[in-house]
């Protein structure tokens, strides 16, 4: 069986490729790329395993034009950069020893060994330069099956880095097939195993959560976080129902699903959550709750906050409530597009410091209440 793609049969990919048999060493696509060619999805990343060592690769990249960069050649791995495109080259590997969070390597020779510390068994798939599948550990069936499966043991895998807890709903809202549900046993071992996320960065837990939510329908594996207990160690106190209503609503009037809401509908933001987001998220996060949960009319919302912002809010609201306020969309939208008629210098000298801005808010609040109607005059 073959894969392909633009990406593979692309000159710079197969230069690569033979940088390196051209040297008598083997190169194999693995990971992503195999898995989402299989899958017929586009290949963001390219990664290649080999038998090189990686100081043999950085020589060969040299020698063949490439510009080369050792992003983390004490672990393996190159990076080769043809033609403005950068493939990630990785010696074959084993584990020697792990703690739940890092693991110390060393070298192998051939890609069975490899694939055995990988995660899943769809994540163990190789390619040859030709698109030929190489499959170490027979996990071809489980990726046409769109079924997520740890290698070899659930609990070993886990034991080994416990991010794999939050990869496994991750890679399962992304590719399982959602009518075959979850393997009784993996959930087993992962709610075994909950004292591990309690270990891990809070920088790890957000990348994981935030690439579930972005995915095209993540309820199923938040509903079996819930259940096992995964979310309440990274986001107590979250509501599944209120987010899937929210998802519901922004479908349904056709609206961007961002992080920022999604996360205020599950919950109201706190200090224990384990998660560590941008500054744009961070901020946005609590206003949204905070407008859900309050009275601000939709329009003085768009006016207030901008229609990004007050649009999220409507739609956590009508999740929290049941159904939203009426022609949310068109009232934000009018306030969104408003700008107070008038200014500071139409009221001086007449009224200045503390009573300028008193007098200002009540122009402002009579402006609000009429409808945006009343002029400057």
């Amino acid at each position: 069986m073959k894969i392909t793609g633009p990406w593979l049969t692309a000159d710079e990919t197969q230069a690569v490729c033979a940088m390196l048999t051209g040297a008598g060493f083997q190169a194999l696509f693995v990971g992503g790329c195999v898995r989402d060619a299989l899958f017929d999805v586009p290949v963001r990343d390219i990664d290649i395993s080999t038998d090189a060592h990686p100081q043999t690769v950085l020589r060969l990249g040299q020698e063949a034009g490439f510009a080369v960069v050792p992003t983390g050649i004490d672990h393996g791995t190159v990076t080769v950069v043809a033609d403005g495109t950068p493939f990630e080259i990785t010696t074959f590997r084993k584990d020697v020893e792990t703690d739940g969070r890092r693991a110390v390597v060393a070298f192998a020779k051939d890609a069975e060994t490899d694939a055995r510390r990988r995660d899943f068994t769809m994540n163990a798939l190789y390619a040859l330069p030709d698109g030929t599948l190489v499959d170490p550990l027979g996990g071809l069936p489980d990726a046409q099956a769109r079924r997520v499966r740890f290698i070899d043991d659930a609990s070993a895998r886990i034991k080994e880095d416990y991010l794999r807890i939050l990869r496994f709903f991750r890679f399962s809202a992304w590719y399982a097939d959602p009518d075959a549900g979850m393997d009784a046993e993996t959930l087993a071992a992962i709610a075994g195993h909950l004292d591990g996320i309690d270990t891990l960065a809070a920088e790890r837990i957000t990348a994981e959560l935030s690439k579930l939510l972005a995915a095209p329908d993540p309820m199923p594996s938040l509903g079996a976080m819930d259940q096992t207990g995964v979310l309440a160690r990274i986001l107590p106190g979250a509501h599944v129902p209120s987010l899937a209503a929210y998802r519901h609503l922004a479908g349904e009037h056709d609206l961007t699903q961002t992080l920022a809401g999604q996360l205020a509908a599950l919950r109201a933001p706190g200090t224990e959550a384990r998660l560590r987001l941008d500054r744009k998220t961070e901020k946005a996060w609590p206003v949204i709750r905070d407008l859900a949960t309050g009275a601000l009319p939709p329009a003085e919302m768009g006016y207030r906050h901008g229609a990004a912002l007050a649009l999220d809010a409507a739609l956590v609201r009508g999740a929290l409530l049941g159904q939203p306020d009426p022609g949310f969309t068109d009232q934000i939208a009018l306030g969104a597009s408003q700008v107070l008629p008038v200014k500071p210098v139409d009221l001086m000298p007449r009224y200045e410091g503390a009573a300028l801005g008193d007098k200002l808010r009540q122009i402002e609040a009579r402006w609000i209440a009429s409808d945006f109607t009343l002029d400057r005059d």
